[in-house]
């Protein structure tokens, strides 16, 4: 069985899904390229079908899929292409042109074709600077290793986004020295730690005698990174005035030294990164629109840590191995009783505060494994603020019903049997999971009242995401408000 999904401006695609379900275990349609190019990200698809006949549309997203899934087959749809259309389609990666109107039968057995493929899951290391790799084999960071690999074979601008922690500049050396300008230098540049009066001049250089003390040339971290890989780290502090600067040079691929009228050609990738809400920041007239399109042409997503804590483990071996070596101690592993303390915090530093609560352990532990005791306090004491109260788990307000209780009190409810509604006589994963995902945020909805920042942030899910979900299941967040 197969899953697709199709951009379907206009919801003719609906007449064909009675043809094709035999064919398909899940079909996804979208509205909108960029709902296309994030679901992409999120989920693995083996065919994804574009209508080229909406004005929005556009050939060129066939480049964006191709790159973020090289092995998704696309299908492009279209009355009476032309031929330099059709030409396109095909060189961009589109596997098929249907012209419309199209039959069942012309889908169906582009289908079915893709039943006797094999697609691979297999993900290689990230490598690193001295054959050091990034730690991680969970489902989410997989996914950013196989955008890292595959952006790592082009020279598109990238914008790494996620909380403060998760390894932005992990992420920028794995492009760098995975990319053909490994040999090149890497510079990192953090904008936020650069005073606005400065980092003009520490970008794009100055010349002799332009300010009092200025009494040589200096060379700016552009054409220091020639041949190689700047990277910009919290491009979102920098001002508007400075933005200007840096889109040109972006787009003109050349600098001005402050003092100077000459213009010097530079060659390096530029990777930026920022833990900040870009579009946000668009909207209030802070943070130039054609700046973040020329950064943006293809994001990285990091998963947050407490999404991943499959890799929880191997994180805490490395660190222990690290701080061996940094502190000459022996400590051999972590007990399973403080590992399991550690999978259930939420960890709001992410990575760099897993690495400072395992620092914290090497100081206070005396024995070869550490100890929930080695923990810091409130690692500790985290734990006993979720723990239920005389056999009933915490209420917001003292109202509230348990989400996972509320759950399987509907299963019950509904004469399922297995957890959380799952009739284990019909287990079909793609179905399972959209059931479950629409009765969750019910039932998430129901517990915190219909407040859409709140159940946002106690599910732990972005309030984007969160939007685009009720509107997909088509659920009024006003029927839960009593």
């Amino acid at each position: 069985m197969t899953n697709i999904m199709v951009l379907d401006y206009e919801g003719d695609f609906e007449q064909y899904r009675t043809s094709i379900h035999g064919y398909v275990s899940n079909v996804t349609t979208v509205k909108s390229s960029l709902e296309l190019v994030e679901r992409c990200q999120e989920d693995n698809y083996q065919a994804v079908i574009i209508d080229l006949d909406h004005p929005i549309s556009q050939v060129e997203i066939i480049r964006q899929i191709k790159t973020m899934s090289p092995l998704t087959r696309v299908v492009v749809l279209g009355t009476l292409p032309s031929i330099s259309d059709v030409v396109k389609a095909i060189k961009l990666g589109a596997c098929n042109y249907l012209v419309k109107p199209y039959s069942a039968n012309d889908l169906t057995q582009f289908l079915s074709s893709l039943h006797s493929e094999k697609p691979t899951d297999s993900v290689q290391p990230v490598k690193l600077q001295d054959g050091k790799t990034i730690i991680g084999q969970s489902g989410p960071i997989k996914k950013v290793f196989k955008l890292i690999e595959r952006l790592a074979a082009v020279e598109t601008s990238v914008l790494i986004r996620g909380e403060s922690g998760t390894g932005k500049e992990l992420v920028a050396q794995a492009l760098h020295y995975s990319s053909d300008r490994c040999d090149g230098p890497f510079v990192a540049v953090n904008c936020g730690a650069i005073p606005e009066n400065l980092i003009e001049s520490e970008l794009f250089g100055f010349e002799r005698g332009t300010f009092t003390g200025a009494d040589k040339k200096k060379i700016g971290k552009f054409q220091f990174a020639s041949k190689g890989t700047i990277f910009l780290d919290e491009i979102g502090d920098v001002s508007p005035q400075m933005q200007v600067k840096l889109l040109r040079a972006l787009q003109e691929k050349k600098v001005t030294p402050v003092g100077s009228n000459t213009e010097i050609p530079v060659d390096v990738r530029v990777v930026s990164a920022t833990n900040k809400p870009l579009e946000k920041m668009i909207a209030d007239g802070t943070f130039r629109a054609d700046l973040y399109y020329r950064l943006n042409v293809m994001p990285i997503l990091l998963p947050p840590l407490r999404e991943r804590l499959d890799d929880l483990e191997e994180l805490c071996l490395f660190m222990i191995s690290k701080f061996n070596k940094l502190h000459n101690r022996k400590i051999l592993n972590i007990s399973p009783e403080t590992l399991s303390l550690l999978q259930k915090y939420s960890w709001p530093g992410n990575v760099r505060e897993l690495e400072n609560v395992i620092e914290h352990a090497f100081i206070i532990e005396s024995s070869e494994t550490i100890h929930p005791e080695a923990l810091p306090s409130h690692i500790q004491s985290s734990h006993a603020e979720i723990e239920p109260q005389n056999g009933h788990p915490p209420s917001l307000n003292g109202s509230a019903v348990p989400i996972s209780e509320d759950l399987e009190q509907a299963s019950k409810a509904n004469g399922m049997d297995g957890i959380y509604g799952m009739d284990t006589k019909d287990l079909k994963y793609p179905q399972l999971k959209e059931e479950f995902e629409k009765e969750f945020i019910k039932t998430a909805l129901k517990t915190y009242r219909g407040r859409i920042n709140m159940t946002a942030e106690q599910t732990q899910m972005t309030k984007v995401t969160l939007l685009r979900k009720l509107e997909k299941y088509n659920i009024n967040p006003r029927d839960f408000q009593h």
